[in-house]
């Protein structure tokens, strides 16, 4: 837009600094005429200001310019505190429109806008977004910000002052709703992230009334663990109350808390909490009985002594009862082995039993092989590592202990194999947890690259899954479970060749870590597993199994109980399926294939994006105040205040009114400038002056 403005300046012909000089002499020659009254001294007067004057060059300039419109900048707040409060949504659109047409209809003024999208976990980053869209916006034509969000901005800047706009534009903040909003939530003081199988943990928390007069009454809280039956309590508000969680097993366990609805509250969707604790087992105790020494007796102790997690007690048979040459037991140097107290006393006490090329020679009575056969039914492990011990009369098998082995040794003549082979991955062992993706192992019909073993304990499987062959084809790893307990039985005493490096080695320790895990009970190493997280507001949902055709879909159950059936996908025969999907809403996730359920939490403790859902204006107060703007509630989103143009200076907001400022900003395109004492002038008048003086000054 073009404009002129007509201004007055001087163009010297001399310095400035000397035509004070000269009019200083002026001065002193006319002051004894000025004090004694002489006449002409006016004129005399008159006839150096005409001179000074001429010499100051005094012009009228014009200039052209061309105007730039200022900028009012509208920033909307998306956040999802926004979307969850009832109403402020919908206020906030119907606010925006309003502004748009109300900025259209003023003069000069280009509106841009620009939105503040969910931060996640850290909160919303309004200033982060209002700098990214002033950097598009020359400071010279901004005349304002309109900030419409609840006020619940979490990126707020150190100096209140220093907000990233100009000095002197205001900032305004526009607020959907209406003072004095209450909301209820539920506030976690401390939420562990891990507790020890077998002990229970404490969960600290308070329900609180935001924007109550006063923090009184009690809550129903309702608890639901993993999905089951809920259980109810009654918690005081405003008040400190502690929940303690027994952990029953490793892996997640997953806490949906959710307070009752306090009437007339904004929205209720901080008023659930879903914490995860994941279930780690304290110090592992392992038993390992060595039947006699041998080659791969330190393979077991080495693996198991490296391990920080696990305290391992270990006894050899030294001295077997055939061996009894009568020595007094004053006399000998060995520890007997203390059979009552290992497996009666004190056997609940280990989570993991190993037996290693150990025989039946009358050391355990069949009563303690019985006690160790309950404890595996009822939640125990059990390892396995034989050699030709396992065959004939001083077999375990021939035990009570053989009622919980998987794999039942062929006779005498048939069981014992010894020929070189390398061993390999059974079908069901490349869909195994212990066996998958192992290092050097067969790929179909590929030889394994790892070195070779020369012994196989030919054996019948009754039971489990054969997750490795040795010799022939024949069973080398079988995995089984048993009651509520696991066993593990590797049919050979060559393992330790790997970890020797012969032949090129192979991946003993490994093989061995994730054998004693699964015995274990480790989540990751579970064959048969259901599994979802949620991660950026997209639910992963993964199932494992060893049938090489997993279901083809899961039902996911959202926290409103919306139902929805995901299609998994997944390479053919690996077992795995996997699937993904949004899940934008916040609380318990469930995730179902018809025989195992999973569970997953979109919400992390106490979100800085929920944690108050009213419309405050606490938090950007010291902002808007220091810029010279005004915080209004806006109800549903039509009391929008009268939009104003006001100059430098004046105040920006007032009594139903804010206000934008005029920036003026331009580029002068042409300069026209006008002598107003031109030379020719300046000596008419100069000379028509010393005429009149001279004249006054004759008579």
């Amino acid at each position: 837009m073009q404009t002129s403005r007509l201004s007055f300046d001087l163009a010297p012909i001399l310095p400035l600094w000397l035509l004070a000089v000269l009019a200083g002499l002026a001065l002193a020659a006319l002051l004894p005429a000025l004090l004694r009254g002489a006449r002409g001294a006016l004129w005399r007067a008159a006839a150096f200001a005409l001179i000074l004057a001429a010499l100051a060059g005094p012009r009228a300039v014009e200039e052209t310019r061309e105007t730039r419109p200022d900028i009012a900048l509208l920033l909307v707040d998306r956040s999802d505190s926004t979307r969850y409060a009832q109403g402020h949504a919908e206020a906030i659109e119907t606010a925006r429109r309003q502004i748009e047409a109300r900025i259209a209809r003023l003069r000069d003024v280009e509106l841009r806008v620009a939105e503040i999208e969910e931060g996640g976990n850290q909160g919303t980053r309004g200033f982060a977004a209002l700098e990214r869209a002033l950097a598009d916006i020359p400071a010279a034509r901004l005349a304002g910000v309109l900030l419409l969000s609840d006020g619940q901005i979490h990126d707020l800047p150190a100096d209140p002052a220093n907000w990233g706009g100009p000095e002197g534009v205001p900032l305004h903040l526009l607020m959907p709703g209406r003072q004095g909003e209450v909301d209820r939530r539920i506030r976690l003081i401390e939420a562990p992230g891990f507790g020890i199988v077998g002990r229970s943990v404490e969960l600290r928390l308070i329900v609180e009334d935001l924007g109550a007069a006063r923090q009184e009454g009690t809550a129903r809280l309702t608890i639901r663990r993993d999905g089951q039956a809920p259980l109810t309590e009654s918690v005081p508000v405003g008040q400190e109350h502690r929940l303690s969680i027994p952990i029953e097993r490793a892996g997640p366990t997953v806490l949906d808390l959710l307070a009752e609805t306090r009437p007339g509250e904004i929205g209720e969707v901080n008023n659930r909490a879903v914490v995860t604790i994941n279930g780690v087992r304290d110090r592992l105790r392992v038993l390992l009985v060595s039947g006699e020494p041998h080659a791969g007796e330190r393979t077991w102790r080495r693996l198991l002594k490296a391990d920080p997690g696990v305290d391992l007690v270990h006894f050899t048979i030294l001295r077997p009862p055939e061996k009894d040459d009568l020595t007094p037991l004053n006399e000998l140097s060995l520890i007997a082995f203390p059979v009552r107290e290992l497996f009666q006393v004190k056997l609940r006490e280990f989570d993991l039993i190993i037996f290693d090329r150990f025989a039946n020679r009358g050391i355990l009575p069949p009563s303690y092989l019985r006690n160790i056969a309950e404890h595996v039914r009822g939640g125990g492990a059990l390892l396995l590592s034989v050699g030709p011990e396992y065959v004939g009369a001083v077999s375990l098998f021939n035990t009570p202990l053989g009622q919980v082995l998987p794999a039942r040794p062929l006779s005498p003549q048939q069981a014992l194999l010894e020929q070189a082979f390398r061993p390999r991955v059974s079908a069901a062992g490349q869909r195994h947890p212990v066996t998958e993706g192992l290092a050097g192992a067969n790929q179909g019909e590929a030889e394994p690259s790892w070195g070779r073993w020369y012994r196989t304990i030919r054996s019948e499987p009754r039971a489990g899954q054969v997750v490795m062959e040795g010799a022939q084809g024949a069973p080398l790893l079988v995995l089984d479970r048993v009651g509520q307990g696991r066993v593990a039985l590797m049919l050979s005493d060559h393992i330790w060749l790997w970890s020797r490096g012969h032949d090129g080695g192979g991946p003993q320790q490994e093989l061995l870590r994730r054998t004693a895990h699964w015995l274990m009970r480790e989540p990751e190493l579970e064959e048969e597993d259901l599994s979802a997280r949620i991660e950026s507001g997209r639910l992963s949902v993964t199932r494992r199994s060893l049938d090489p055709a997993p279901p083809p879909e899961v039902t996911v159950t959202a926290p409103d109980g919306t139902l929805t059936r995901l299609p998994l996908s997944g390479a053919p025969g690996s077992g795995r399926g996997v699937a993904e999907m949004a899940a934008p809403q916040p609380g318990l996730w469930q995730v179902s294939d018809g025989r195992r359920m999973a569970f997953a939490a979109a919400m992390p403790p106490n979100p800085p994006e929920v944690a108050d859902l009213r419309s405050d204006p606490a938090r950007l107060r010291p902002t808007v105040s220091a810029s010279g703007g005004a915080a209004r509630y806006l109800g549903d989103g039509a009391a929008i205040p009268d939009i104003r143009r006001v100059a430098a200076g004046r105040d920006a907001a007032g009594a139903g009114w804010i206000g934008l400022r005029q920036r003026e900003d331009h580029t002068v395109t042409g300069i026209a400038a006008l002598p107003l004492l031109p030379p020719w002038l300046a000596l008419l008048l100069l000379l028509g002056a010393a005429v009149i003086a001279w004249r006054r000054e004759a008579r």
